[in-house]
């Protein structure tokens, strides 16, 4: 028990240095990420340091396809195939993705309402499906710098 204590005590430190770096070097982007359904502390700052500025992205399609949310697609003479996801990405953030997603269908409307659209399919299969839409404001709240407000269709 010992050692779980001190492990805990460990991580929680780190984490807590972490989130007052973001804060003090990253403070609009970090705040600006934070105020999206589901992307707490935690994952901001994942944001932050695996993805870097978000601003370099041009489009959410290519935000999508380094996160690795874009389906990969498969060609060969004339026949074309969707793969599902790709698995040239950042899986990393892909995960990050995928667990904000899940608490955002608990607190956004918007969310929940695309969640229960498509209701009845594989759950995992619907869950990246929100974290591919819970993209559109993570780009958006940085590129235009204003804080995402819940229930509005993005």
């Amino acid at each position: 028990m010992r050692d779980f204590r001190f492990t805990d005590k460990e991580l929680r430190d780190v984490s807590s240095k972490l989130r007052a770096y973001c804060r003090k070097h990253f403070k609009k982007d970090f705040y600006l990420l934070r105020s999206i359904p589901g992307i707490g502390g935690i994952v901001a700052v994942g944001i932050i340091a695996e993805l870097g500025d978000l601003r370099r992205f041009s489009s959410l399609k290519h935000l999508a396809g380094y996160v690795g949310l874009a389906p990969s697609i498969y060609e060969s003479a004339g026949n074309s195939k969707s793969r599902g996801m790709n698995p040239r990405c950042n899986r990393l953030i892909r995960s990050y993705f995928v667990e904000a997603s899940w608490q955002a269908i608990r607190t956004d409307p918007v969310m929940q309402a695309y969640y229960r659209q498509h209701l009845g399919k594989d759950v995992k299969k619907i869950i990246v499906k929100v974290a591919h839409k819970l993209l559109s404001p993570t780009l958006a709240v940085i590129k235009t710098k204003t804080p995402y407000e819940i229930g509005v269709i993005a």
